[in-house]
């Protein structure tokens, strides 16, 4: 693993933060799907959302503002997208680095979310540092991304629990995956294309109407089909379809942005997290695989764990409330892995908020 895997003190119980162990499974891209722009169900308001970063409302509003604003996204499209993969992630971690000077608010939290998963004794300053360095690089993968580059990135990619995909897709009820904003999560999802199952994820609708197409298209470049954000109900019955044809949901559940979902414990701290992931396995049957994507040096390392068991007797909502505790900690040992590839720099917590 590349610089992420630094090491902080450990308390009496908590994982390792130097990251996956085991090489893992090489993956090849020689019979990769050819991939299409995605599939777009266009629902209209805010719901639940499962998204890297929630930038609605740092986006100018003003037609004229949008327009400037995508180009200046459609310019770093093609000017990282003109650099070899290497020189492009080195760019990208350059910039996070520079957003780390800059961004006080961001860098702050992002050292108060370390403490909690490296220790009060860590360096958090350095642990920040290297989260937003991490995100960075992410960007500029998802400027350098096209179609034609994913069985160069599938090469540099391996994974451990492949097999459990293969046996959820020979099963046919579909299959669902919870991840934190890890790494590189979009780059996993050719993973489960490459063998037949195709991937759709939820996506927040931006005001930018410009950068939400660009949004799509670009996970497109990576095999996932969208479905933009609308009433949770809405959102439920596109999720439910996909499942029903035996596709793939991917969510991002470690972070809660309506704050209104399943209260649980999440590095020792309660907190909240979407029930979407837990209500669509019992509501479908399909299993809930935890998902981790790293960055390794040059490629990426994706790591899918055992399945959530269903609990047995119980209403719905007690179920929901354990199958969501269970995958808050088994998300907090995907991120004590690698601790400084988590790019969260938001508040999460309701402590966090006073310091917002």
């Amino acid at each position: 693993m590349h610089e992420g895997s630094g090491r902080g003190k450990r308390r009496e119980g908590q994982g390792r933060a130097d990251g996956p162990r085991r090489a893992g499974t090489p993956l090849h891209g020689g019979n990769h799907a050819r991939l299409r722009r995605a599939d777009v169900v266009d629902l209209r308001h805010p719901g639940l959302v499962h998204r890297r970063l929630s930038i609605r409302h740092h986006l100018p509003r003003d037609p004229v503002k949008h327009l400037a604003a995508y180009l200046a996204l459609r310019l770093g499209v093609g000017l990282v997208g003109a650099l070899p993969a290497s020189w492009a992630r080195r760019l990208g971690e350059v910039g996070g680095l520079v957003w780390h000077r800059f961004a006080t608010g961001r860098r702050l939290m992002a050292q108060r979310h370390m403490r909690r998963v490296l220790g009060p004794d860590a360096d958090d300053e350095e642990a920040a540092r290297s989260v937003m360095k991490s995100y960075g690089r992410y960007w500029a993968e998802a400027l350098w991304a096209r179609a034609r580059r994913v069985p160069e990135m599938m090469a540099r990619t391996t994974v451990d629990g492949l097999d459990k995909i293969e046996s959820a897709r020979d099963a046919g009820k579909g299959m669902i995956y919870d991840l934190p904003h890890m790494g590189n999560w979009e780059a996993a999802a050719p993973i489960a294309v490459n063998i037949g199952v195709p991937v759709v994820a939820v996506a927040e609708k931006l005001a930018n109407e410009r950068i939400t197409d660009w949004f799509t298209e670009m996970r497109a470049e990576f095999g996932i089909e969208i479905v933009l954000a609308t009433g949770s109900a809405t959102v439920m019955r596109a999720l439910e379809a996909g499942i029903a044809a035996n596709k793939a949901i991917a969510l991002l559940s470690d972070r809660d942005l309506k704050r209104r979902g399943v209260e649980v414990e999440f590095f020792g701290e309660r907190t909240t997290m979407p029930p979407g992931p837990a209500t669509l396995a019992l509501r479908t049957g399909a299993p809930l695989f935890p998902v981790g994507c790293y960055f390794s040096d040059g490629g990426h390392h994706v790591v899918v764990g055992d399945p959530i068991a269903v609990p047995e007797g119980g209403s719905r909502s007690e179920k929901v409330q354990l199958m969501t505790q269970e995958l808050a900690g088994r998300l907090e040992q995907i991120i004590r892995a690698q601790p400084r590839q988590w790019h969260l720099v938001q508040p999460n917590w309701p402590s966090d908020r006073e310091y917002e």
